[in-house]
């Protein structure tokens, strides 16, 4: 019987399949439709493609010698694609990887972490749910450094590398200061809102850099890559700025000016500068200012934002005004009288009590006679006081410095043209008042006299740079060629080391190196005007100003510090020299540019210093560099060296030997040293005494027990 098909029943399987197939391709069509024009989530080449901007490095800030000051390092957010490792791998490594992020981060324990991982790895059921796989768990509560980073990277699961161990990085660049707060306030900062401070402001547009660009497109597994051939403009990174400040002068203003403010509750702050003589280069500016807390900080920059009255470091330029006039010698005489003078509504007064009656014009200004200068200026210029201001501003005092670090503050002299000026004036002028100057515009005059009368341009920023390549490098820069006469000031730095020889600072007056300068006591105008509220509470700065060493200048320096409201005085040799000449010793003491070593106060120099025995590579450095009238044999190689005969014409130095269970010889050692090789020795150690080892019992040589006691005698 021949096959009989039923054609109906064919067709209508047909039409079923067909059904089938039709509402699968509507239920496509429908769902493209959905997704490219009704669903938020629509997928457009910007999902597959796009442009990632690439950030510069930010250039550093450095010391004159290339110390960083101010750097930018990479840190790096870290997250973790639980979805890529495989379970192998993940059960094997997970114990220690958690360990290891327990370490590293120290916020969690070994267990917690544990716990997280687990979950973002979707183990752990909540409900009748398994939780979703997270692609993008936060590895840690804070971005880590590149040391940190590679060893997380060398943790199991994590060295499996991106695509397998799924460990994405983020990174980003901190800026730090690895001196602390060093030159906080010139060194500045950048905030949102264009504002900031120091170079880091004035220069953000050199030190940011330029951002680059590349195009990059998404992988399957969620991962952007950048794409071969694409567009791709590399981000230029920003230059580093070489400053002109050394770290041992600034840190040796700042300690300086901090202890001292802190002697006194009165004080609300205060500065110190020093610059090279002959280039103009800032090497130290200090300026702490008292907050609230009563701490000192560099929160207002005083040096070249803050003018006042200077008082008597003003002096300089009345006695070289009447000496560049011809209207006195360094003998003039002049009659201080007995400390008080009434000129019109004005009482002038001298802090000696009784006056100091006849004074040479040179005595004058080493003891700081306002009454004497008063009168002097008067009697040169009482018939023409335009002459006198006409001279002070040909002498540059109140130039505008054009600073290369922004918000510099003028000065300002008051003349016979202003509204305010009164016969009182010109006396005023003649010890410090009338006028108003910035700290660094007085350093800037002290420091044209002691360049032999070439003002030049304070500033801060030796060159631009980039891995070492200068781009542009600062030239010193004259403001004039000389401020006077030879003549005048020749005088002007013979009055100017009276002061510490004769005068008001003659304390500080030192055999090993000369310093020139003149002390400051000025009142500080009240709010309110005048210098004296209705209590009698009055604000004093104290003021030293000068350079060294006087018969061949290196360094001026400048130190001002300001009270608050007191009832009390305070004077600038009192208060600001002391601080001047701690900033100057620690230059002499540091600083190998001079020709010959200072010695410390009592010592007698000798040929070759007295070097202690100990480690060999610790100290063959030092003593190589060491003045010596003979240099000795190289003992880099060594291990432990003794220095057995110290005598001024050589310096012997001889490996010293270690036998196991012979006590070695540790004298004439650190006391450090000895117990360190003694204890690794096997031994016990106690001591007596300070210095350096000069005795040991049981002698060298002999034979002890190990864990037996060895005593040290020191001094």
């Amino acid at each position: 019987m021949g096959a009989s098909f039923d054609t109906k029943k064919i067709f209508n399987r047909f039409a079923i399949i067909y059904a089938i197939f039709l509402a699968i391709g509507l239920i496509a069509i429908g769902r493209i439709i959905y997704l490219q024009y009704i669903t938020k989530d629509k997928v457009t080449l910007k999902d597959i493609y796009r442009e990632e901007v690439l950030q510069p490095s930010r250039g550093s800030i450095l010391s004159y010698d290339g110390k960083p000051l101010a750097v930018s390092i990479p840190m790096y957010e870290l997250y973790w694609d639980a979805s890529l490792a495989p379970d192998s791998s993940f059960d094997k490594g997970l114990d220690e990887l958690s360990r290891g992020l327990a370490l590293i981060f120290k916020t969690k324990s070994a267990a917690q972490y544990k716990e997280e991982l687990l979950v973002a790895r979707g183990r752990e059921a909540v409900g009748n749910k398994e939780k979703k796989v997270n692609k993008y768990k936060k590895i840690g509560n804070r971005k880590v450094d590149f040391g940190e980073l590679e060893k997380i990277r060398a943790l199991p699961i994590f060295n499996l590398g991106k695509f397998t161990g799924g460990l994405i990085t983020k990174e980003s660049n901190n800026r730090i200061n690895p001196y602390g707060t060093l030159a906080n306030r010139t060194i500045g900062f950048v905030a949102g809102g264009n504002s900031g401070t120091g170079i880091e402001f004035d220069y953000d547009y050199r030190l940011r850099g330029e951002e680059g660009m590349r195009t990059i497109h998404r992988t399957p597994g969620d991962i952007w890559i950048p794409v071969n051939g694409g567009k791709h403009i590399p981000a230029k990174d920003g230059l580093d700025i070489r400053t002109t400040i050394d770290v041992q002068i600034q840190e040796a203003a700042e300690t300086a000016l901090r202890n001292k403010l802190e002697e006194d509750d009165v004080f609300k702050g205060g500065t110190v500068v020093v610059m090279d003589v002959k280039t103009g280069a800032i090497r130290g500016i200090a300026n702490m200012y008292k907050r609230k807390d009563g701490t000192f900080g560099e929160d207002y920059n005083y040096a070249i934002q803050h003018p006042t009255e200077p008082g008597s470091t003003l002096k300089l330029a009345a006695l070289m005004a009447l000496l560049e006039d011809g209207h006195i010698t360094l003998d003039t005489q002049v009659d201080a009288g007995n400390g008080e003078w009434k000129y019109f509504r004005a009482k002038i007064t001298d802090t000696k009590k009784g006056g100091y009656g006849m004074l040479s014009a040179k005595e004058a200004f080493a003891k700081s006679s306002n009454i004497a200068f008063a009168k002097m200026v008067i009697d040169a210029y009482e018939s023409n006081p335009s002459m006198y201001t006409d001279r002070l501003h040909n002498m540059k005092l109140f130039e505008k410095l054009g600073l290369d670090i922004g918000n510099e503050r003028g000065a300002y002299v008051t003349t016979p043209d202003d509204p305010g000026w009164s016969p009182v004036t010109l006396a005023s002028l003649g010890y410090g008042y009338a006028t108003t100057l910035t700290p660094l515009h007085t350093l800037t005059f002290y420091n044209a006299v002691a360049n032999g009368g070439k003002m030049v341009r304070p500033y801060f920023i030796e060159d631009f740079e980039k891995d070492g390549i200068v781009y542009e490098r600062h030239e010193t820069e004259v403001i004039i060629g000389s401020i006077c006469s030879k003549s005048t000031l020749e005088a002007a730095k013979e009055a100017l080391r009276a002061v510490v020889t004769e005068g008001t600072a003659m304390k500080y007056n030192d055999e090993r190196y000369q310093i020139a300068g003149k002390t400051g006591t000025a009142r500080i105008a009240m709010e309110g005007g005048g210098y004296e509220d209705k209590n009698g509470y009055r604000r004093h700065q104290a003021s030293f100003a000068g350079y060294f060493p006087a018969d061949n200048p290196k360094y001026s320096c400048i130190v001002v510090m300001y009270t608050g409201d007191t009832k009390g005085n305070f004077y600038g040799g009192t208060w600001a020299a002391p601080i001047f000449k701690e900033v100057a010793d620690k230059i002499f003491t540091s600083h190998p540019e001079w020709e010959a070593p200072i010695q410390a106060d009592g010592l007698i120099p000798t040929d070759n210093p007295s070097i202690a025995s100990g480690r060999a590579a610790y100290m063959h450095d030092p003593v190589m560099m060491m003045p010596m009238a003979q240099k000795p044999r190289s003992m880099k190689d060594e291990g432990w060296v003794k220095v057995p005969n110290h005598t001024r014409e050589v310096c012997d130095i001889a490996a010293l030997d270690i036998e196991p269970g012979v006590i070695p010889d540790v004298c004439g050692m650190g006391l450090k040293d000895a117990i360190y090789l003694l204890e690794n020795e096997g031994y016990k150690v106690t001591f007596k005494g300070s210095g350096r080892v000069y005795s040991q019992s049981p002698e060298a040589g002999d034979s002890l027990v190990r864990k037996k006691n060895i005593t040290l005698h020191l001094k």
